[in-house]
């Protein structure tokens, strides 16, 4: 009998089989890895890949049916449901679930973005914008980008920076050119769902590594480094992907020494980096030999431009992706590029991203106000909230119950490598489209948490 597409791995889960296997299946769901619409394997081909009796594979899907994950058609099989259904249709009023920057009262985003692009529209030449233009970007552009990482990598030459359509584009481009099929790349425990994705696309393998307040841990990297023979490590150091962890300056040179050690290359993820009103040196200052630095306006502009920055090693490096990025993407989009290139030339880019910063800032506020000190991690100028759970929730029930009354949170398990230890789940407050908007979403957030005694959708 021919495996099914989806096998979950379950060896490192700790809970009775049928439950990882429906955690599994919210995690694939949630991180992408499994889409909307999309068959499962029938009842005895999973038991019998998983090599576990049928009736427990049953009961997983019974319980995944339960919570809204799947439905099943008589006849046709079993599918990814295209959303939760459980309780009967609802509508989300406000989606907390997708991290991206608050759009700041005044910043005139919208007036700005058309001016700009009938700026570069009526300059000289604006007609080669219609074609295809070099993978990587030009020097141009490649000279602005550096321009963008000067806070943090003063004296970057353009000749190391690459123009990426969005942060997915690189960081798949750069686990292709570091990594094969079968390799291990490392991570942390937690992280950021697309990587998640492409990792498995590839066919490599992440494996996640744990975590304090500040991130990811030396001794576990050097314990890792020796044990998996791994072909890279992937890290946020800034505003960690979900949990909010921002590695000291100590820590940073920890992990870079140990790095160093061990001649393991680094993708820094450093969608945050800029974020902070005083940036943290990246890694790729600390160990410039082994790091690829990534950087995307998504986080701090907006994520429809679709535009990211790669800083690689050296000039060399730099060659490798360029060819990696032209075979996957093939160019960053050119318009906005284009646009991206101007912002950051006449400053717009600069005052977008304080005025962006100044708004995180405030939600942050409002979010520390609402919820509970001792449950929720955030950053003075992150997107985010790491919001711990009592005991008495699961992150599953959790999501769903406020998913009923509009709202659209992630579960952790969304962001977990491997096996998660606790339950937690990611609010992100830069979608809101406004304050109001947002105090009201948190005030709900707030008042389900204390609503302990409601345990019977509680697993």
């Amino acid at each position: 009998m021919p495996s099914p597409e989806w096998v979950p791995d379950l060896a490192a889960s700790s809970r009775p089989i049928y439950l990882a296997v429906v955690g599994a299946l919210e995690a694939d769901v949630a991180g992408g890895l499994l889409r909307a619409g999309q068959r499962l394997p029938t009842h005895r081909a999973l038991a019998a890949a998983l090599g576990v009796d049928l009736t427990t594979v049953t009961r997983a899907y019974a319980e995944a049916r339960r919570r809204g994950l799947i439905d099943a058609a008589v006849g046709r099989g079993t599918f990814v449901c295209a959303s939760p259904r459980a309780g009967g249709p609802v509508q989300v009023e406000v989606d907390l679930s997708m991290n991206m920057p608050p759009q700041p009262e005044g910043a005139e985003v919208q007036a700005r973005l058309a001016q700009a692009t009938a700026a570069v529209l009526r300059r000289a030449g604006a007609s080669r914008l219609l074609s295809y233009q070099p993978s990587g970007g030009s020097r141009a552009e490649r000279a602005a980008g550096a321009a963008w990482l000067s806070p943090l990598l003063p004296g970057l030459p353009p000749e190391r920076v690459l123009v990426a359509c969005g942060a997915q584009a690189a960081l798949m481009a750069l686990l292709t050119t570091l990594a094969g099929s079968g390799d291990t790349v490392l991570a942390e425990e937690f992280t950021y769902p697309g990587m998640r994705a492409a990792a498995h696309h590839a066919g490599i393998r992440l494996a996640g590594l744990p975590m304090d307040g500040e991130g990811l841990l030396p001794d576990a990297l050097e314990e890792a480094c020796a044990r998996l023979r791994p072909k890279a490590l992937y890290c946020i150091p800034t505003i960690q992907n979900p949990t909010t962890a921002t590695m000291s300056a100590t820590r940073r040179a920890e992990i870079a020494a140990a790095v160093r050690r061990h001649g393991l290359p680094v993708i820094e993820d450093d969608a945050y980096g800029l974020l902070p009103g005083t940036p943290l040196p990246p890694l790729a200052s600390l160990a410039p030999e082994l790091a690829w630095h990534v950087s995307t306006l998504s986080k701090c502009l907006f994520p429809a431009l679709r535009i990211a920055y790669v800083a690689a090693p050296d000039e060399r490096g730099a060659g490798r992706l360029q060819a990696a990025l032209r075979a996957t993407s093939q160019m960053a989009p050119p318009l906005s590029t284009a646009v991206a290139t101007r912002w950051i030339e006449d400053g717009t880019a600069r005052a977008m991203l304080d005025a962006v910063r100044e708004e995180s800032r405030e939600r942050q506020r409002m979010a520390r106000a609402v919820l509970p000190a001792l449950l929720a991690a955030s950053h003075a100028d992150g997107h985010h909230v790491w919001l711990r759970l009592p005991p008495a929730w699961s992150a599953a029930a959790f999501a769903e119950r406020v998913r009923r009354s509009g709202l659209a949170v992630v579960p952790g398990s969304a962001f977990a490598v491997e096996a998660s230890q606790g339950e937690a789940l990611r609010v992100s407050l830069g979608a809101a489209p406004d304050r109001r908007t947002l105090a009201g979403a948190l005030e709900r957030i707030a008042a389900t948490l204390e609503e302990a005694q409601t345990v019977a959708e509680v697993v």
